[in-house]
């Protein structure tokens, strides 16, 4: 099991350790849009080699979160979510259903597990969470093979793909993390539990639909200073990425604008359905189309 490999770093096996020191040493690869799928905080998106649209699961700025990928080796199903801790047990049983619902006419292959990002923070809150998704795969009636096990190490925010067709994982940068990138966030802002974002067998990216009351306090936030914002609203203040207030701000602005998502996002309570276009990008499609 994984629990027997841990807790102490040395006992993993020395192919684990390799892996996650080559995954260190690789130079950030930078995404472009074209095949991409985005991973926001509290989502997660599952496909397989099959799928005509999305090549790329990716992810970053995983401060105190962890980044998990776990993938069959027969069906090549591929999951990929930002984990922060707020259900762990429960995310781990989902993402287990969502790869196994494609892996289940598969006879031969294994699920392998990989798990990046945290730090030495002061609270030890990435150390709780490595522990926590540890157990909660271990728990798992299905083994589970820890392969890449690169967590709560530097000060970095672990910026990490998946490129579904050909299993490698490697550190990347994401210029586009759309789309509906404000809507997204501040779904996770207004307490949102882990969210399927992504239909394999449709090829649709599938947003909402998203319900929440007015922000508390939003005006408050929004008139405070970049480090009132960084020391309140961070649970990792020192490691946080240089876009990090501003993303809070643009966020905030949005759950300002959108108290009542049910009259102006959502008033005919159907979700925002995106589809890959020629050029390999997002587009917008009408649910009745669908």
């Amino acid at each position: 099991s994984i629990l027997q490999k841990l807790p102490v770093l040395i006992k993993l096996p020395r192919s684990v350790l390799e892996k996650a020191k080559l995954l260190r040493s690789q130079p950030a690869q930078i995404v472009e849009p074209k095949g991409l799928l985005y991973v926001q905080q509290r989502e997660f998106a599952v496909t397989t080699p099959k799928d005509g649209s999305v090549s790329i699961l990716g992810s970053d700025d995983a401060t105190t979160c962890h980044i998990v990928v776990l993938r069959h080796t027969g069906s090549g199903a591929t999951c990929l979510t930002h984990c922060d801790g707020s259900d762990t047990e429960a995310e781990v049983s989902l993402i287990m259903s969502s790869v196994k619902s494609f892996s289940n006419s598969t006879g031969c292959g294994r699920l392998e597990v990989h798990l990046v990002g945290g730090f030495n923070d002061d609270r030890q809150l990435s150390q709780k969470l490595t522990n926590q998704l540890l157990r909660a795969f271990d728990l798992q009636p299905e083994d589970v093979h820890l392969v890449t096990f690169c967590v709560t190490g530097k000060k970095e925010n672990d910026p990490l793909a998946v490129n579904v067709k050909t299993a490698e994982i490697f550190p990347a940068t994401f210029p586009e993390k759309g789309p509906d990138e404000d809507l997204r966030s501040a779904h996770v802002l207004t307490g949102a539990p882990l969210t399927n974002i992504y239909d394999a067998k449709t090829e649709q990216l599938r947003i909402g639909p998203y319900f929440w009351g007015p922000f508390p306090h939003v005006d408050f936030w929004l008139e405070q200073d970049d480090a009132q914002i960084l020391q309140n609203l961070s649970t990792s203040p020192l490691a946080e990425p240089p876009h990090f207030v501003s993303h809070i701000r643009s966020t905030l602005t949005f759950l300002k604008e959108h108290p009542f998502p049910s009259r102006s996002l959502f008033p005919d309570r159907k979700p925002r359905i995106y589809k890959k276009n020629e050029e390999g990008l997002w587009e917008q499609v009408c649910s009745d189309k669908i």
